[in-house]
């Protein structure tokens, strides 16, 4: 009997393989719920890959909209997506933000976001006369690669701005070539916060020879630009010594310069003009909101100056939003009669 209730006693409970094989299976189980949370969280974070954005399905109304339609300002971006040269294995945390909004002038920069369902497509442009001319420039390119295509396969010139040494700077640039379009470079500089304009900045406490070389090592990130704007620079641009060695560099290489005026304090564009290098300045940023409406809006306003100067430069950002509202609009505005141009084409 006392055998039996020894061997019972051993055979009744779980051996040792069986226990190895419960804690295998638990961990599995719990690696498997793991990695589901965490695609579901990915999923629903606004770094999610913009070509999940449902663009196409934006619901049609008036442009009286514009007024009361919701402002969805663009929240500073968690960090830049640096490419692989500025990272390494011991690399710490990302690069801090950019500025969201110089002097609430501008977005500079937006992460992938859901787009609200806004009404838009109300507005019916008038025609206008003697042949305005219009360029507009797709800044901070070279991170939202899906959403950049997209302004690639838009049937009219324009130009795509190229953030130095971001993931996709060489690549976007070759293929906005390709497509016939415009490069620039967008050319990182300090902003009056304290905010990191990214990789490859330019500040106003660099020496003389810092600024030139690092002017020279951004160009040489993004060799097909044939000019160069400012990727914040409210600081920056607003110190004459800083100006006067970029543009040094940018005469040197036969470069013109677009100057976003990110501040009315800008000396960047009488500047680079007393140089002689070839040089205009934003007249219109597109999407200051994140709304196809408000785009919209502001492409109606681009016609107006256009009208009124003869040409006009518009910035733009690589958002669901703004290419949608260009699709929109594009075949109306070549029916007003605006010719669409390359940034170059524009400069003086």
């Amino acid at each position: 009997m006392a055998k039996r209730k020894k061997h019972g006693a051993r055979g009744g409970g779980p051996t040792f393989l069986q226990t190895a094989l419960l804690v295998v299976l638990a961990l599995v189980v719990g690696a498997l719920t793991a990695s589901y949370v965490n695609h579901r969280a990915a999923a629903r974070s606004y770094g999610a890959p913009r070509h999940h954005i449902p663009v196409e399905s934006i619901a049609v109304a008036t442009p009286s909209a514009v007024a009361s339609a919701p402002a969805v300002r663009a929240a500073p971006e968690a960090a830049l997506s640096p490419s692989p040269r500025n990272a390494s294995a011991g690399s710490a945390a990302p690069l801090p933000a950019w500025d969201g909004l110089e002097r609430d002038t501008r977005i500079v920069a937006s992460a992938p976001r859901p787009v609200s369902t806004t009404q838009a497509g109300g507005i019916h442009l008038p025609k206008v006369t003697g042949r305005p001319r219009v360029a507009i420039i797709v800044d901070d390119c070279g991170q939202w690669i899906d959403t950049e295509r997209g302004f690639l396969a838009l049937p009219v010139p324009l130009t795509l701005s190229v953030l130095p040494d971001v993931r996709y700077t060489r690549t976007i640039a070759q293929e906005a070539q390709d497509a016939g379009k415009g490069v620039m470079l967008h050319l990182p500089m300090e902003p009056l916060s304290h905010m990191n304009p990214g990789p490859g900045k330019i500040t106003t406490e660099m020496s003389d020879g810092a600024i030139t070389a690092q002017v020279e090592d951004d160009l040489a990130q993004v060799p097909l630009a044939a000019g160069v704007n400012n990727h914040e620079g409210s600081a920056a641009t607003a110190n004459p010594r800083v100006m006067r060695d970029v543009l040094g560099v940018l005469k040197s290489r036969d470069k013109f310069f677009i100057d976003s005026l990110t501040t009315g304090t800008s000396v960047a564009g009488p500047m680079a003009g007393e140089d002689g290098i070839p040089t205009a300045s934003r007249d219109v940023f597109l999407d200051n909101q994140e709304s196809i409406v408000y785009t919209e809006a502001m492409l109606e306003k681009l016609v107006e100056v256009a009208q009124r100067k003869g040409s006009a430069i518009a910035i733009g950002h690589p958002r669901p939003t703004t290419l949608a509202a260009l699709r929109a609009m594009i075949p109306q505005m070549e029916s007003a009669g605006v010719q669409f141009v390359l940034a170059r084409d524009l400069v003086h």
